[in-house]
């Protein structure tokens, strides 16, 4: 009841903007009622589960896969019945859609999805598929509302919604659109999981599915711990030993492992629109960060600018900050980006603490940066949290 429906001609089976859902009117005629229960039901979770506004850097087209996996495993163990063109793989239950999109590799991206997601600029892949769907809309050929069957929906234009025909793909979301329209879903999602908890009808599945979705609250250093766990340069050394150590005449060398402290850039907004207080949580935040990994901080201040000279932790220095930091200005978060290119850096991984409120470089730069931010600001790179 969140999604206003739209016909579409230009809408292979079904889509959806996060805004309305759009279906072809044919498709849609084709299926029997519980498989068209199935499809209303797949676009609202697209919806519900946030997945327009959970991308990040990954590949769209994998990344839309794995969206599909997660929610149509999920709707046949609830009981629906999915249309021929839904792809079900028992492998993926129980799944999220990131642990999904991390089982997949170039072989699924053959796979013909189940409907469209117009929440970004669409591929070459999607242009061709949609260019199916006007024909099938417009073409006398394939006519599948032809068969008979009480079970056969056959809706007018009234049944659906009773909204005129769109003769034009909607705009993909901006970055403010996208964050604004994930807050209103977990409102919707939450809202909806009440009435079903009290009505008896929550299942266990979704329940747990509900809760991860919901989650208020993300452990940014449990994600950069992984972060770099996973991306750890222990490497094995092709230095030259010492003469020392070589040993006898033609005795055989082999490299050893050697391992080096992460490279990590942080800084802080010192625009004044963040307290003492949650600096020094922060700070308290990147010493147990310390205490797990060995980890070299670079410490950088900024407001409109760098207003402090950098500050440099080793893995075994404890991090803490000058007894009052200089700021108060506007945010411009270009300054320290601009720092790192001058310096010729490029760190393990960029952690900013700010509100979100300010200039944003134009490009994002070659190195993983995550965004802690206090409040709703939208990012148009990097890492949320």
């Amino acid at each position: 009841m969140r999604l206003p429906l739209v016909a579409a001609g230009w809408c292979r089976t079904t889509a959806t903007d996060a805004r309305r859902l759009y279906y072809n009117p044919r498709w849609i005629a084709s299926l029997s009622k519980r498989q068209a229960a199935f499809a209303l039901a797949h676009e609202a979770l697209h919806c519900a589960l946030g997945h327009f506004a959970r991308r990040g850097h990954r590949l769209k087209r994998r990344w839309d896969l794995a969206c599909d996996f997660a929610i149509n495993a999920l709707l046949v163990e609830e009981g629906l019945t999915p249309p021929p063109e839904a792809h079900v793989l028992e492998v993926f239950r129980g799944m999220c859609v990131e642990e999904i999109y991390a089982c997949l590799d170039d072989s699924h991206e053959e796979s013909e999805r189940l409907d469209e997601h117009l929440w970004e600029g669409e591929s070459g892949s999607e242009r061709t598929m949609s260019a199916h769907g006007v024909q099938w809309a417009e073409s006398g050929e394939r006519d599948h509302a032809q068969s008979g069957g009480e079970d056969k929906l056959s809706p007018s234009r009234g049944d659906m919604g009773g909204e005129a025909e769109m003769p034009q793909r909607p705009a993909p979301l901006s970055m403010r659109e996208r964050e604004t329209l994930r807050g209103q879903w977990q409102r919707h999602l939450a809202a909806a999981a009440q009435r079903a908890r009290e009505a008896g009808k929550l299942s266990a599945a979704l329940a747990r599915l509900v809760e991860a979705t919901l989650a208020a609250e993300v452990s940014w250093r449990a994600l950069l711990a992984q972060f770099l766990s996973q991306n750890a340069r222990d490497d094995y050394s092709w230095q030259r030993p010492s003469r020392r150590s070589t040993g006898a005449s033609g005795t055989p060398l082999f490299p050893a492992l050697a391992s080096r402290a992460g490279d990590v850039v942080v800084a802080l907004d010192v625009s004044g629109s963040i307290g003492e207080a949650e600096f020094a949580e922060f700070i308290g935040e990147l010493n147990a960060l310390k205490g797990a990994l060995p980890l070299r901080l670079t410490l950088l201040a900024c407001d409109m600018r760098l207003t402090a000279p950098p500050l440099v932790f080793e893995p075994w220095e404890a991090v803490a900050l000058p007894e009052k930091w200089q700021g108060g200005g506007g945010t411009s978060f270009v300054p320290v980006f601009d720092w790192v290119a001058r310096e010729g850096r490029r760190p393990d991984a960029l952690v900013y603490f700010t509100d979100g409120e300010g200039e944003f470089p134009i490009h994002a730069p070659d190195y993983p940066v995550f965004w802690l931010i206090k409040g709703q600001a939208p990012i148009p790179w990097g890492r949320r949290v």
